[in-house]
């Protein structure tokens, strides 16, 4: 296949402008028709400039061999951009197979102990703690308006204390405020760029410039 700018995976009903949509549920209609349990992925290695995976992998066998697709497909500085269910509410979801704390990143740190490192380089630029998760479903499970807007407001407070020290939080006083739902990670894949790929950094460059452009035009 060739190279994709934004990738983005399970996407269910989900759609993105300009993005590659991959899911198993041919009902969606995605772009590309893939269950993520199978490796490899239809993708090229270093061929993906970010990719998007939002409450997917923790349906999957192993996070860590996912992972290290991710890593196989994206360009060096490429960037991934992931958001799971926290350990604390983990299990919510009869399907979920894993549950996630906020070390996650430290097994794709070379820094980290020798048996706890996965081979793979993620540079991790964003670690925090949602309260509240999956806001667009509190209508669908019949919680009302001012009810939503209660929750969201406790939320951004709560939020502001786990930002403080994310792991503190995890680690003592999560399962005070009824748990987490979810944690999201944003990563930068670290490995050595090779000569048919130093237009691949200069492309994920300039789609992370284009997001930021976009982000700071709708927010003026």
């Amino acid at each position: 296949m060739e190279k994709v700018d934004n990738l983005i995976l399970g996407c269910g009903e989900t759609r993105v402008p300009g993005a590659v949509h991959i899911d198993k549920n041919e009902l969606v209609k995605p772009d590309v028709i893939h269950d993520l349990n199978s490796f490899p992925y239809p993708f090229e290695d270093n061929s993906v400039c970010h990719i998007q995976a939002f409450h997917i992998i923790e349906h999957l066998s192993d996070p860590f061999d996912v992972m290290r697709e991710f890593y196989r497909i994206l360009k060096p500085n490429g960037k991934l951009h992931i958001k799971v269910p926290h350990c604390s509410r983990g299990f919510t979801h009869s399907q979920h197979k894993s549950g996630f704390d906020v070390a996650f990143p430290l097994y794709f740190d070379k820094s980290f102990t020798l048996s706890g490192y996965f081979g793979i380089d993620f540079k991790c630029e964003k670690n925090e703690l949602h309260w509240l998760g999956n806001q667009h479903l509190l209508k669908y499970i019949g919680i009302k308006n001012w009810q939503i807007t209660i929750l969201q407001t406790l939320n951004f407070f709560i939020n502001m204390l786990a930002g403080m020290n994310p792991y503190v939080c995890s680690r003592f006083w999560a399962y005070w405020v009824g748990g987490f739902d979810e944690i999201e990670f944003e990563f930068t894949c670290i490995k050595e760029a090779s000569n048919d790929s130093k237009e691949s950094e200069l492309e994920s460059n300039a789609w992370g410039i284009a997001q930021s452009m976009e982000f700071n035009s709708k927010h003026k």
